[in-house]
């Protein structure tokens, strides 16, 4: 699982904008102005190979017991319930505040990794300014400039490092065969997700019951099939974020997040008698960012006539159009209806995402589309596709090399996306090309 980082501290002392730095993004509206975040913000951040989870919080003040303020400290101290670590920000040129020992104070109870970032410390001489932050009773003050990047990336290292090893990064270079696969049931509440497994299970492993938010948790079983080991994951159905009310399923939503990227392969379970509606949407287009092989299963398919089963597949098709690789079936978990069609389908999307694709046969299908139809001209030029390889697997990765790629058309990566699946069988995995140019090495005398 990815780890979690919560940002704590005081109103206006840089948290939002360690944030977007770490997540790379401009997700938290900065200014200066104190008291401007208020809830609990979600990003996914990446040092190196290593992926986690960061929460940006509002203003802390613990012992404030009324107004906007109470229920703020209420989201952050969720945010530290569910993080791994927590990075407690101070104002470094303000220095030390009383506001900063009651949270101190409160961070020394919470059983969890903190440490302590002094923000807006460039230009400063750390020794003597930082002097006064060890009172705080954290450790070592770490000298950051969230704004120009300074000590940013010596902090998540030190963040991060209880959670990856060297073992972990052996792990990743493993054959993915070799491990069971992971196998994580996603949709909206009240889907049929835990009684889907269930029925996979042969016994009432889990809570199934007709009321949306029984599960809570992911929970992962262990499970072998025609010798093929896997670790089925029940997750928390996802709703619309504004319908999102009660603390404990908002810690519902980030595991399920969780659970989604650390599987190989998902299965995306909707509703006949609902059809789809935005948030299933909303769910596949998070599959799909995460890179997962994933397959469409359509529960209660016994429950509607066929008039309904007609405006389904139409809604299917519009909606999910971004979808089109994956294999959709129909299903009844209850009844166990079109069971052995699904395990066959997941087998089939978790080969496709591991399939090996050598590089001879990669350049030949790049050379043989590249002459049915060439790419379209940018200016005086026009593109050069010279050879591919493959770059990654789970979601497979093909990387092609050449001149001028960067103006090589979206449409025209669709149609090698095309020829590329056609050939290799690419169904149920969502298939990345990378386009890598050429440096003219004459530019520099130039």
């Amino acid at each position: 699982m990815k780890p979690v980082i919560a940002l704590v501290g005081r109103p206006n002392v840089g948290k939002s904008t360690l944030f977007n730095r770490l997540t790379k993004s401009r997700d938290a509206i900065v200014a200066d102005y104190a008291g401007l975040t208020r809830d609990r913000h979600y990003g996914e951040g990446r040092a190196g190979g290593r992926e986690f989870i960061v929460i940006d919080t509002g203003g802390f003040e613990p012992d404030c017991t009324s107004g906007i303020f109470k229920e703020m400290a209420k989201q952050t101290r969720q945010a530290v319930a569910e993080a791994d670590a927590v990075i407690f920000v101070v104002d470094a040129r303000a220095g030390v505040s009383a506001q900063d020992h009651d949270i101190a104070n409160y961070l020394r109870t919470s059983n969890k990794k903190v440490l302590l970032a002094a923000n807006k410390s460039e230009g400063m001489t750390q020794g003597v300014q930082l002097a006064e932050f060890y009172e705080l009773g954290l450790g070592e003050p770490l000298s950051v400039s969230a704004a120009h990047g300074q000590g940013v990336r010596s902090l998540i290292d030190e963040a991060l490092s209880e959670f990856f090893s060297e073992e972990d990064e052996d792990e990743l270079e493993e054959n993915l065969e070799d491990r069971p696969i992971r196998l994580a049931v996603a949709g909206r509440p009240n889907v049929g997700k835990s009684t889907l497994i269930n029925t996979w299970l042969g016994e009432e492993r889990l809570v199934a019951f007709d009321m949306p938010g029984t599960t809570r948790d992911a929970i992962t079983v262990p499970f072998e099939r025609n010798g093929q080991r896997f670790e089925l994951i029940d997750t928390a159905g996802l709703r619309r974020k504004g319908k999102v009310f009660e603390a404990i399923e908002k810690f519902s939503v980030v595991k399920t997040l969780q659970a989604i990227s650390d599987a190989n392969v998902v299965l995306l379970l909707l509703d006949a008698t609902q059809g789809v509606t935005d948030q299933d949407a909303h769910i596949a287009g998070y599959i799909l960012e995460s890179g997962r092989a994933v397959v469409i299963a359509i529960n209660k398919w016994d429950a509607v006539d066929s008039y309904q089963r007609e405006m389904l597949q139409r809604s299917i098709d519009q909606r999910l159009a971004f979808l089109k690789f994956a294999p959709l079936l129909h299903i009844s978990a209850i009844k166990r209806q079109g069971i052995g069609p699904l395990w066959k389908a997941i087998s089939d999307a978790w080969e496709a995402a591991c399939r090996k694709m050598p590089t001879p046969v990669l350049t030949r299908l790049l050379q043989e589309a590249v002459q049915y139809q060439q790419p379209k001209r940018a200016g005086a030029f026009r593109p050069k596709l010279r050879y591919a390889h493959q770059g990654g697997q789970n979601p497979p990765v093909i990387v092609i090399h050449g001149n001028s790629l960067e103006h090589v058309t979206s449409a025209y990566k669709r149609f090698l996306e095309g020829r590329f699946r056609e050939h290799f069988k690419l169904t149920g995995t969502p298939l990345r090309i990378e386009m890598k140019s050429s440096q003219n090495p004459f530019t520099e005398k130039e």
